[in-house]
């Protein structure tokens, strides 16, 4: 299905960093609640991601992802999250994360 160039410019996607993970433990799939640090403009965003399969949280601390911030908000059993990571999704679910070459400014929007 095509879109109009209109419709991807409502799409808010940003770079942020990941300051802070956890196990979600009541996640049915294996997940973690990330924090992410989208810069002075957008703050800092929580939301969970099913990347256990190949990331580990020492590998996620300090990351950089894109993620796309301008999603209602979104009632995951007791958390809430704000925002929706991307990644590209490969065999069995295994999830890649999009991220920067090169470390950028948080919050830099993705066009």
């Amino acid at each position: 299905m095509e879109i109009k160039w209109k419709d991807f410019e409502k799409i808010e996607m940003r770079v942020g960093t990941i300051i802070e993970i956890n196990d979600f433990v009541d996640a049915r799939i294996p997940a973690y609640q990330l924090k992410i640090d989208f810069g002075a403009v957008m703050g800092i965003k929580k939301t969970s991601a099913q990347i256990t399969k190949l990331y580990t949280k020492e590998i996620l601390i300090n990351r950089q992802i894109i993620a796309v911030l301008n999603f209602p908000k979104k009632q995951i059993g007791k958390f809430m999250s704000e925002c929706l990571v991307l990644g590209a999704v490969g065999k069995e679910g295994e999830v890649t994360l999009l991220s920067p070459d090169f470390t950028v400014e948080n919050g830099l929007k993705i066009a």
